[in-house]
């Protein structure tokens, strides 16, 4: 072996070396090269088959880029010192707005109200409430409304299309606001209507038909009631229903919602006689009666009452029978006003609570039938309210006539 070893050239000893460290040693250095390779340079991209027939050169891929940075906001003026904000296409606060402000839930919470309309919105405007935002269709509805109560709102130009969207209204106006829950206390109501207040107050009793109580709210306003009192059980009186029956009422005076039958007293003035609107047959004569489901609607036509039970017992159809106090009951076109006096309009669907008759009680007040045909249901909520109330401005005014026609005496001391 050793003399074949010198017969073979120099070169001829590389070929019988074991081929795998050679071979090894060969992907090792091949790999390194690789790498500085790809740390020099970005791997080439290889035309396709296609385009190296066509001569083309390569198409890469280009760059994404950057996103772009939200449009800047649109602002126009409206007058001095008055800049609106213009909506951009697809925007959708109008839309989120006004599907959250007609939760009850997000007005309670966030303590925010809608109102829709010209006629609605400046009489919020005028008796003090805070606006925040404001969609309209045309600048011209800003020129309608008080220029001093828009420049701290954020005011937001829309398409009628969008508005129309989404209106509760048949024949929207344009004109959509976002105000802050107002405070009966803070408000300022219109001086006429404070010269034409009287000594006289409404209790609703479980109304909660939004469009009955917006007019039982309209009729407070418009015969003079000094104060609307609501209990736990009507209706919001910030409904988007109520507010448009109600016609601006809610701005002409004061309404205190949600009390219950504990707290309602502190809300009266002291010597309040305060009388319900019931359907009790006038010559009836009986100590207690029991009050069954429906019973207490104004305006009914008179019933039998039933005979008394005792209290906190079932009758025979197992209801909970409530013994009642006997009121003295007379129709409403009889006197029954005096300085302070007090009015509650039950619910159609459950008629006056047993505690409406116990607050009437307390005060000394009355029943108020207002006699209809026999065999006619009885009337409704906001019609009885409505006469009622009417009526006892009318005893109102005239007692005060009266009064001033007094001849006064200078007093002796």
């Amino acid at each position: 072996m050793a003399a074949l070893g010198k017969l073979v050239p120099e070169w001829g000893r590389s070929l019988l070396r074991p081929r795998g460290l050679r071979g090894e040693a060969a992907a090792v250095a091949a790999g390194r090269r690789g790498v500085r390779a790809l740390r020099r340079s970005p791997v080439r991209v290889l035309p396709s088959v296609k385009e190296r027939e066509a001569g083309a050169e390569p198409q890469r891929r280009p760059r994404e880029p950057p996103p772009t940075p939200p449009p800047a906001v649109e602002r126009s003026s409206a007058g001095p010192g008055l800049w609106y904000e213009k909506a951009a296409p697809g925007d959708r606060r109008l839309g989120k707005v006004v599907t959250i402000a007609k939760s009850k839930k997000f007005r309670d919470n966030h303590g925010k109200v809608l109102l829709e309309g010209h006629r609605l919105i400046q009489d919020a405007l005028e008796a003090g409430a805070v606006l925040q935002t404001l969609f309209f269709s045309t600048v011209g509805h800003l020129k309608e409304l008080p220029e001093a109560k828009l420049k701290g709102a954020s005011l937001v130009k829309v398409k009628f299309e969008d508005i129309k969207t989404w209106s509760d209204l048949i024949t929207p106006q344009g004109l959509i606001g976002i105000f802050s829950k107002p405070n009966y206390a803070k408000m300022s109501y219109p001086a006429a209507q404070l010269t034409s207040s009287l000594p006289l107050l409404l209790i609703c009793d479980n109304i909660r038909d939004p469009g009955n109580l917006g007019t039982i709210l309209r009729s407070a306003a418009g015969a003079g009631c000094e104060k609307v009192l609501l209990t736990k059980g009507c209706v919001d009186p910030w409904e988007p229903k109520v507010l448009r029956a109600g016609m601006g009422a809610h701005f002409r005076l004061p309404i205190i919602a949600n009390l219950d039958w504990d707290s309602l007293p502190s809300n009266l003035p002291n010597g309040i006689q305060v009388c319900v609107a019931d359907n009790k047959d006038p010559s009836a004569q009986v100590e207690a009666v029991s009050v069954p489901s429906g019973a207490g609607r104004a305006g009914s036509a008179p019933v039998k009452p039933k005979p008394q039970a005792a209290p906190e017992c079932e009758d025979e159809e197992g209801a909970a029978s409530v013994s009642i106090p006997e009121l003295p009951t007379q129709y409403y076109y009889e006197n029954w006003t005096q300085t302070p006096v007090g009015v509650v309009i039950g619910g159609e669907t459950h008629g006056l609570s047993p505690d409406a008759l116990h607050l009437a009680a307390s005060t000394g007040g009355k029943r108020l039938v207002i006699p209809v045909v026999p065999g006619v249901d009885s009337l409704n909520s906001a019609i009885a309210a409505s006469i009622v109330l009417f009526e006892g401005k009318r005893q109102l005014l005239r007692w005060q006539e009266q009064e001033d026609r007094r001849p006064k005496f200078p007093v002796v001391g």
